[in-house]
């Protein structure tokens, strides 16, 4: 009930600002990606294809908005911004004679109502798994929160690949969406791995869908295929920030298929051991905390449980619920402060090693209690490396 009281507050705020900011969102195509993961890669490709096109575009993400050729900092942990916000930098995008607008939306953000007032022109899902359940309590309320997007869009676009696919498509019976996807017969197919060497699964699937969305709107298959070639991924996405005897990769993924993907990509093109160092939010889905600790011991040659913005909880009791999942023959360690798990690896790392680092990537702080302190593992990383 008192969700639904702020809610409903939500609600009103949303409506104030799309009358303080004239409803800017009605003059400008609205293009929005939610999914569990995926969402970001695929809003930076769609905004890099746009741009390539040549058309006037903004884009806000959960890294950053480029908003009518300035970027702003969107937040620390972000995730869609405040209703004014939105409304805010929709009304510069108008202003600036920007024609498509990409919006990375969130499951928070649509059930909050904070994105009330846009109808999108297009919505695409990415997929929908395990995460945010201590919010939304269970999988088909955090489902139905992801298809709100799909049921306020003009043109829908479903992975026809996900898991949920079809739990999705059973809630859009009188609408009509489009797919995407490599398993079945989808309305688009484009296997990026043709032209892309060493291209990921999990980011194939988020550049098809990115493709699609071009696609449908008549850009160039030429400007396309260019804007693809030349992407390159969002920071803290993949990203290798030491690459000597051994690599250090740090990556975002923070829910059990994220990290599954992620390693299960890894694992093949690693010849040595790989080091999995990551964590779990407090205050946010307990549920999930083992099945992320057996998706890294499925991949993992050793594990270090870290902190990851353990807010109030006790971090050394988050460590102990992902490691219920830790696989019996997986050897981990505990070692609650990030930067001295991250020390440890480097130091255990051995030639053709690779130390993956999770969860954080580029977000710029790490909060301990009710405090934010100043943390990035992308700089962490480079400072711990400089002398090796």
């Amino acid at each position: 009930m008192l969700r639904k009281i702020k809610n409903f507050g939500h609600l009103c705020l949303a409506i104030i600002a799309n009358l303080w900011y004239g409803f800017p969102a009605r003059k400008i195509k609205v293009i929005g990606i939610t999914g569990t993961d995926g969402k970001t890669t695929t809003s930076h490709l769609t905004y890099e294809i746009l741009k390539t096109a040549g058309k006037k575009v903004s884009l806000i993400s959960t890294v950053y908005a480029i908003v009518a050729n300035k970027e702003y900092d969107t937040g620390l942990h972000t995730t869609t911004p405040s209703c004014f916000l939105i409304q805010s930098l929709l009304k510069k995008a108008v202003d600036h004679g920007d024609e498509y607008f990409v919006l990375e939306t969130t499951s928070h953000g649509l059930d909050q109502n904070r994105v009330y007032g846009i109808n999108y022109n297009v919505g695409l899902i990415t997929n929908i798994t395990h995460e945010h359940l201590d919010y939304h309590k269970n999988y088909p309320a955090y489902l139905e929160a992801k298809v709100k997007l799909i049921k306020n869009s003009q043109t829908a676009f479903l992975n026809q690949d996900d898991q949920a696919f079809s739990l999705i498509k059973n809630k859009l019976k009188n609408k009509k969406f489009l797919t995407y996807g490599f398993k079945h017969q989808s309305d688009y197919h484009y296997d990026f791995k043709k032209i892309l060497s060493g291209l990921s699964d999990f980011n194939n699937s988020n550049y098809l869908a990115a493709y699609s969305i071009s696609r449908y709107l008549n850009l160039d298959e030429t400007k396309i295929i260019q804007a693809i070639k030349n992407f390159h991924l969002p920071p803290g996405r993949l990203e290798t920030v030491f690459d000597k005897k051994f690599k250090v990769i740090v990556d975002f993924a923070h829910t059990p298929n994220a990290i599954s993907v992620l390693l299960q990509f890894l694992r093949p093109h690693t010849q040595g051991r790989i080091i999995h160092v990551f964590g779990s939010a407090g205050l946010r889905d307990a549920s999930k905390r083992p099945l992320m600790g057996q998706a890294s011991s499925k991949y993992s040659d050793f594990i270090i449980l870290t902190e990851e913005d353990y807010r109030t909880e006790d971090p050394r009791q988050i460590a102990l619920s992902v490691a219920q999942g830790i696989k019996k023959n997986v050897k981990y360690e505990t070692i609650l402060n990030r930067e001295e798990a991250i020390k440890k690896a480097l130091t255990i790392a051995k030639e053709k090693d690779v130390v993956v680092i999770t969860g954080k990537a580029h977000e710029k702080s790490l909060c301990r209690g009710k405090i934010e302190y100043p943390w990035n593992d992308i700089e962490a990383v480079k400072r711990l490396t400089r002398d090796l």
